[in-house]
């Protein structure tokens, strides 16, 4: 990125101006008003600049999203030429723009199975909520009106809208919300780091919670239940890895009661774990809804997908006795300079065969991360290529966590950030979703940072006299 396009900001007057107006995701107040915020102005590739000039390495991939790195002068100059020509128009009815439509078509190429048929919108939240109303609808057009209950997973995260997060089963990101009463159910999310008592092996473990989810669903009656939602590896909740074979499990259950299985690749998808998408390279099933957004255009425009089957669009499209329409959209819907970006976006992904790269140099991340286990703190690593995470205990035989109020994850992040790494910490947990363009030597460096940051940690921890077991 050339440094003439840049201002020159006045980084303190920004942080006070983004104190003062500013309303942050996830922000916790007050702690947030005593530090502010670390206001970025640049990325190119794999590293971030902040208004004051320090340069970081993006260990979080922007959030989960930057693909490709930034910078990538395709993306803007395929944004610019169809902003020139028509950055958008309704999408409604019987409207459309070559972009959206060319798009719908390589995602439907790319995508498992019969999932032919694509509804555009803007994030993640909205492509889940999205694939609920279309299961509604569905079910109501072919005679299964009473098929309205959502079963997700705890810890799962598939969103913050108003029904989203009611789908999502983190405990931490509910307090001070309502949610929908007796829409959603919760099963056991798949940890196997934390597997249930008495059950010793991941084969026992798979078959209890593909039991569970049966249970579940005889207990809400299948005649109720519409969805399963699930990311093919949990994200926000943990990067949780499923045991072998869960994936398939769980199909199969959905398949037995008529439940619509909806993977939700918002994450996942376009690479990150070296596919397009991972439910059925990576894992073997072709669900009934794949919900994508982030990486569809690695971040640099807002886009969502929500991919349906033959089926389902087929249901969709019933003519319908009272004549309504399928009355659901967005303004933004197939937005035309959005769409543009995720084709160019795609193109790079496969031209420079960035899947193929991840499966190579991802077992390398994986494998040079689990050398942090010798910190005496360290409990875990645990995830997949591009997807790694590392969770904190307090006592690494009984896998007790430290208590909330120690903010290990964040003192972590707060070193690393200190030493010009980003990561995002979750609790116990320090989180990495990188851009898929990393070196050897990167990833290295990445994990000497870490080990740093982590020494730096528990000398803090020993300093303030809070107890730990190795």
């Amino acid at each position: 990125m050339q440094m003439s396009l840049l201002r020159n900001y006045d980084a303190a007057g920004l942080k006070q101006a983004d104190l003062d107006h500013c309303i942050h995701p996830w922000t916790e107040f007050p702690q947030w008003t005593k530090t502010g915020s670390t206001i970025m102005v640049r990325g190119e590739g794999a590293y971030v600049w902040d208004a004051e000039g320090n340069k970081f390495i993006d260990g979080i991939g922007g959030l989960w999203f930057a693909n490709v790195g930034f910078g990538r002068q395709e993306l803007i100059d395929a944004a610019t030429q169809q902003l020139a020509a028509l950055p958008h128009f309704s999408y409604f009815t019987n409207l459309g723009n070559p972009p959206a439509t060319e798009l719908a078509q390589k995602l439907v190429e790319l995508a498992p199975g019969d999932l032919n048929h694509v509804f555009f919108s803007t994030g993640g939240s909205i492509a889940n909520d999205s694939a609920v109303r279309m299961a509604h609808f569905y079910f109501d057009n072919i005679g299964k009106p009473t098929k309205r209950l959502l079963i997700s997973r705890v810890n799962a995260y598939h969103g913050s809208s108003y029904l989203t997060s009611a789908l999502s089963g983190k405990a931490s990101d509910s307090p001070g919300f309502q949610a929908p009463e007796n829409l959603v159910h919760h099963i056991s999310e798949a940890n196997c780091y934390r597997m249930p008592e008495g059950i010793s092996s991941h084969e026992e473990y798979c078959d209890y919670l593909a039991n569970e989810f049966d249970q579940k669903v005889k207990s809400l009656g299948p005649d109720n239940v519409a969805c399963f939602f699930a990311e093919p590896i949990m994200g926000a909740g943990g990067v949780l890895v499923a045991p072998k074979g869960y994936h398939k499990r769980m199909k199969e259950v959905c398949e037995k009661y008529d439940i619509l299985y909806v993977s939700d690749e918002v994450v996942t998808a376009f690479g990150r774990l070296g596919h397009m998408f991972a439910s059925k390279d990576k894992y073997d099933i072709e669900p009934d809804m794949i919900v994508t957004a982030k990486g569809i255009t690695s971040g640099y425009l807002p886009l969502a997908a929500t991919i349906v089957s033959d089926r389902v669009f087929e249901g969709l499209s019933r003519p319908r006795g009272d004549g309504a329409p399928f009355a659901h959209g967005f303004t933004y819907s197939g937005h035309a300079a959005s769409c543009a970006v995720a084709l160019a976006n795609i193109d790079i992904i496969e031209r420079e065969d960035i899947c193929g790269h991840v499966r190579k140099v991802g077992p390398y991340f994986e494998e040079q991360l689990q050398t942090l286990r010798d910190n005496p703190i360290v409990g875990d690593v645990r995830g997949s290529h591009f997807m790694l995470c590392f969770e904190s205990v307090k006592d690494r035989t009984t896998k007790e966590p430290f208590s909330a109020d120690v903010n290990l994850g964040k003192r972590i992040a707060s070193h690393a950030q200190e030493r010009g790494l980003i990561v995002r910490p979750i609790g116990n947990l320090c989180v990495m979703s990188p851009a898929l363009t990393l070196s050897k030597g990167e990833i290295d460096h990445i994990v000497e940072l870490l080990r740093a940051s982590i020494d730096a940690t528990v000398a803090d921890l020993n300093r303030e006299g809070i107890d730990f077991h190795g």
